[in-house]
C-alpha cells in the first residue's frame, strides 16, 4: 500500500457537487493498493495514520512530538489507484494497481481499521472509485508519502509489519 499523508487545518471531498466528507485539523491521506496487498500492509499504515508525530507539542515546545490520536484530531482518508501509475511512453499504465473488484473491499476493510483502531466518528472517507474533488488546506506544508513495501529512510523501520517505534 502507498499513503501520501498530509496534515491539513481542514479537507473535505466532493462528488459531482456534493460533500461526501469534511474534516477539521487533522491528516488527509491518499491511498493506493497494489496487487498483493495484505493484513500486513493494513495494520502498518494504520499504525502510521494513528501514531506518526507530525504535529509540535505546546506544553513542551517539541516539534514532532504528538500523533492525529494524541491530539485528537480527524482522518479523512481517499482511495488513489494512481499512486501506482507508472509513465509508459506518454501514457500511464496502472497494472499494479490492485483491480478494483478486489481492491473496493480491501479498501473499505483499511477504512474500517482505521476506525476500530481510533473513534469511528473521527475518520471519514470519500466514495471509493468515484471521480472525487478533494480540497485540502495542507498546514505547514507538511506532505509525507509512504510505502508499506520499502522501509523508509535510512534503513529505519520497514514496512508490511515492520516493528513500530512510536
Amino acid at each position: 500500500m502507498r499513503a501520501v499523508f498530509q496534515r491539513v487545518s481542514s479537507a473535505r471531498v466532493e462528488v459531482e457537487g456534493r460533500v461526501v466528507a469534511e474534516i477539521g485539523a487533522g491528516l488527509c491521506v491518499l491511498v493506493g493498493v497494489m496487487a498483493g496487498d495484505g493484513a500486513q500492509d493494513c495494520d502498518y499504515l494504520c499504525r502510521k495514520i494513528l501514531n506518526l508525530r507530525m504535529w509540535p507539542n505546546e506544553k513542551t515546545g517539541r516539534a514532532w512530538d504528538q500523533s492525529v490520536s494524541q491530539k485528537g484530531y480527524e482522518v479523512l482518508l481517499v482511495s488513489q489507484f494512481t499512486l501506482y501509475g507508472q509513465p509508459k511512453g506518454n501514457k500511464l499504465d496502472f497494472h499494479v494497481a490492485m483491480p478494483p473488484q478486489e481492491a473496493r473491499p480491501f479498501y473499505e476493510a483499511f477504512v474500517q481499521r482505521v476506525q476500530h483502531a481510533y473513534r469511528p466518528e473521527r475518520v471519514k472517507d470519500g466514495i471509493f472509485g468515484a471521480m472525487m474533488e478533494v480540497h485540502i488546506a495542507n498546514s505547514g506544508p507538511v506532505t509525507l508519502f509512504l510505502d508499506s513495501r520499502k522501509p523508509p529512510g535510512n534503513g529505519g523501520e520497514g514496512g508490511g509489519g515492520g516493528s513500530d517505534s512510536s
